[in-house]
């Protein structure tokens, strides 16, 4: 479904945010926040580019090297907050969590579009210290609740400042409305397609189950002309060029990232008489990594059967079938997952022969060329999907024989379509 808020960046300056005094004021009263999880173990061949693991002492801002906090408030929205500086509004918790708290306050008579501020929150973004092009983006958090409570986790193109909004792009990774407690959301913004115009669609919890109750991961894995969105390692979107009806794809240039908590707009509407506050989003941490595997190392694919993706005959001519086979440890099985969105062995790409979209097209090695028969995208639902075709990597006929040719085919969820990427 479609995103339906407005420019959330208009009156709120991205670039150029003074380094204010942090303020003293501590973290709002009630429960401690759980403590943290351990960090996942990252895959040996993934680059970590950026990660905040937010340890640190309890009431210290966030890491200034990383982070730049902006202030004030935001007509193009409606929103209702004013964005603090320092760490009153967005503070260490002592036990590695970030905490933007959203608070019905107005200490220092801000003034809003409305007249004076009813509220204060925080929004920090990497601009000017961080940007990526591609990679894995991930945040494990643990959103508020209530009426009017707007948390997100997105990126802005980093020309901004050259292009304007919505020229830049926008990827939001995770938004939720308070009035959803059980559905979050990611879209895609760009010319044409902003706003209420958005490219996206939302992700429900089975059984009524609430985001504010626990930590869940959001992520997207973003690579040339492809964007998977996931909680919890659940796909539920994915994003490409053929998706917006012939409008510019902006997504394959550099973007940061942003975290706020907004409080009313005219997509999550006013706080009410339900609302609580202060509320506060929890930010166990954010990573972005990327893939640095060159050709000629990696490691092996692994599917159905437990059997290897493998070139016929370890022969590295130009359509060379790709295959299933017992795992052998050879180079035929060492592949490499690229940061570019290929996918290579014995310095050539996996390809969809002519370029196909049919299902039932077959896989080959070619050499590398930079075409969308070579890109691929690896989420964490294991498929391998070639996003030209929207289709999958699949074992034909569902066999894990060896000498299985693999082709493309309509995405099923199916064994013959799971893969382990081992880097």
């Amino acid at each position: 479904m479609d995103s339906p808020h407005l420019s959330r960046r208009l009156l709120v300056s991205l670039v150029s945010v003074l380094a204010l005094a942090s303020l003293s004021t501590g973290l709002a009263q009630g429960a401690p926040p759980p403590v943290k999880e351990p960090a996942a173990p990252t895959a040996a061949a993934a680059a970590v580019t950026f990660s905040d693991e937010f340890d640190g002492p309890a009431g210290a801002a966030a890491d200034g090297g990383k982070w730049q906090t902006e202030t004030g408030d935001n007509v193009a929205n409606h929103e209702r907050q004013f964005y603090t500086a320092g760490n009153r509004n967005a503070a260490l918790d002592g036990q590695g969590h970030l905490v933007i708290t959203a608070r019905r306050e107005n200490p220092s008579n801000y003034q809003c579009w409305y007249g004076r501020c009813e509220y204060t929150s925080a929004r920090l973004n990497t601009a000017g210290r961080f940007t990526t092009t591609y990679g894995r983006v991930e945040a494990r958090m643990k959103i508020p609740r209530g009426q009017g409570i707007w948390p997100a986790f997105w990126m802005l193109g980093n020309d901004i400042g050259q292009v304007g909004w919505p020229n830049s792009g926008e990827i939001d990774i995770m938004e939720n409305v308070g009035f959803e407690p059980s559905t979050v959301h990611g879209t895609l913004h760009g010319p044409g397609y902003s706003g209420s115009g958005g490219i996206g669609a939302g992700y429900t919890l089975p059984g009524g189950q609430a985001f504010a109750d626990a930590f869940h991961t959001f992520s997207v894995d973003w690579s040339p002309n492809a964007i998977t969105w996931s909680v919890d390692g659940t796909v539920y979107q994915r994003r490409t060029p053929a998706d917006l009806g012939g409008r510019q794809w902006v997504f394959d240039k550099p973007f940061f990232l942003i975290l706020n908590l907004a409080v009313g707009g005219y997509w999550p509407g006013d706080p009410d008489g339900s609302t609580v506050l202060p509320q506060q989003l929890l930010v166990d941490y954010v990573r972005v990594s990327t893939d640095t595997a060159q050709p000629g190392g990696g490691g092996p694919i692994t599917g159905i059967g437990g059997k290897c993706v493998d070139v016929a005959g370890a022969d590295s001519a130009n359509g060379t079938a790709v295959q299933l086979y017992d795992c052998n440890g050879t180079a035929a099985q060492k592949w490499s997952v690229g940061g570019d969105g290929t996918i290579r062995a014995l310095g050539k790409c996996l390809d969809v022969a002519s370029g196909g979209t049919a299902d039932g097209t077959r896989t080959q090695l070619w050499e590398c060329n930079g075409s969308a028969a070579q890109q691929w995208a690896v989420p964490a639902a294991r498929d391998i999907v070639n996003p030209q075709a929207d289709k999958c990597l699949d074992a034909t006929g569902g066999s894990s024989a060896n000498g299985t040719r693999l082709q493309i085919w309509t995405c099923t969820g199916a064994a013959a379509q799971k893969w382990t990427v081992t880097r």
